[in-house]
């Protein structure tokens, strides 16, 4: 990713600032999943072909991960370590997806596209974090 596109995609040259709204980027979207789970786990486990108990579990997780990542984001220097492993969660987070949609779960065509697309998010969002990372580091 060359700079103009980086300053272009987090509107700021600022290597801080862009890590920090790249840092709240991910706490909404982690957040907006965590609450569909909790709140909408029967109709959604039906849809995307996988147990309401699993998206309640997830939900709860997401939930916990959107806390820590908001909390990290409100610093106005961020830690390199918390940063890191924010970056290694979503790495982690991407495998175990694309682990499990195809080696673990039965997940319905709309379960299946959506395991592959949050998890090519999620590893966006790592991308994100660690070109940001390496620039405010430069």
């Amino acid at each position: 990713m060359s700079a103009t596109q980086f300053a272009a995609l987090a509107r700021t040259t600022e290597p801080r600032i862009a890590l920090r709204r790249f840092l709240v980027l991910d706490a909404l979207v982690t957040g907006a999943n965590a609450v569909a789970y909790l709140a909408a786990s029967g109709p959604l486990g039906r849809l995307l072909g996988v147990g309401s108990g699993l998206l309640l579990e997830l939900g709860l997780v997401l939930a916990v991960y959107t806390a820590a990542v908001g909390l990290l984001a409100s610093r106005p220097e961020p830690s390199a370590w918390s940063v890191r492993a924010v970056i290694e969660t979503n790495l982690a987070w991407t495998l175990l997806s694309f682990a499990a949609v195809a080696l673990w779960l039965s997940p319905s065509t709309a379960g299946a596209v959506w395991g592959v697309l949050q998890a090519l998010t999620v590893a966006g969002f790592a991308a994100l974090q660690y070109a940001a990372l390496r620039a405010r580091e430069a």
